[in-house]
């Protein structure tokens, strides 16, 4: 019996806020749930949307057990907890980095910057850099299709941004081939052909460049190879 209670684990809890509180750039709500005050790690964006004239908090929740005690970390939408969940993972992304994603982006938002291997947005989260923000694009692509409507087996530049109204298939075998051969990694390839592709490459005067044509397989690597040396400036 005394195992089973150590397993106990807290999902869910509707309470009363007795407090926020605030500790360092962590901060979070004690919650009166049948008498007991639960402290709760809430994002500061979802605080903020909570507390508009409300005093009766719905969370899901997400409980970190360790040896020196228990934390809870709440979230108004059970989709929240469970990107949280994913999130963690994810190995060196700890609880406040997930929680820092999320802070800075909708969930929709993340798993788009995630499935789109958008890593400046990603980094924008606090404590975010780009080896992790590499880890997280190249693990979860897959595993996110339960938070999105996209195909999980799409790749990152045949999704619709990349078809054979662009660039032929030949030759963007041809050009992934070409770019690994200088060094550059899957997904680098991939975020820079679909930036050329929609138009996001900057050109010599710092302008948006045109989309080359389908057939010059020279004007797509040009392209591909200004933005990535864009991106590592």
């Amino acid at each position: 019996m005394d195992d089973i209670k150590s397993n106990l684990m807290i999902g869910w809890l509707q309470g009363q806020k007795v407090e926020a509180w605030q500790q360092g750039t962590r901060q979070g709500v004690v919650l009166a749930c049948a008498g007991v005050g639960y402290e709760v790690q809430i994002a500061p964006r979802h605080l903020s949307e909570m507390e508009h004239g409300q005093n009766t908090f719905i969370l899901w929740i997400h409980q970190v057990q360790r040896d020196d005690g228990s934390s809870l970390f709440g979230f108004p939408e059970r989709r929240e907890r469970d990107m949280f969940r994913t999130l963690i993972g994810v190995s060196g992304v700890g609880p406040q980095m997930a929680l820092a994603l999320l802070e800075e982006c909708q969930t929709g938002e993340l798993v788009e910057a995630i499935v789109q291997g958008d890593l400046r947005k990603l980094c924008q989260a606090q404590g975010v850099g780009k080896r992790t923000a590499e880890r997280l694009a190249v693990e979860l692509r897959t595993k996110l299709a339960e938070f999105s409507c996209r195909d999980p087996g799409m790749s990152l530049v045949d999704n619709g941004v990349i078809d054979s109204h662009q660039l032929k298939d030949s030759s963007l075998h041809e050009l992934q081939i070409t770019l690994g051969g200088l060094g550059y990694e899957d997904l680098e390839i991939r975020r820079a052909i679909r930036a050329v592709a929609s138009g996001a490459a900057i050109g010599a005067r710092d302008m948006p460049e045109s989309v080359p044509a389908i057939d010059d397989t020279d004007a797509w690597l040009r392209a591909s190879l200004r933005w990535l040396s864009q991106e590592a400036a």
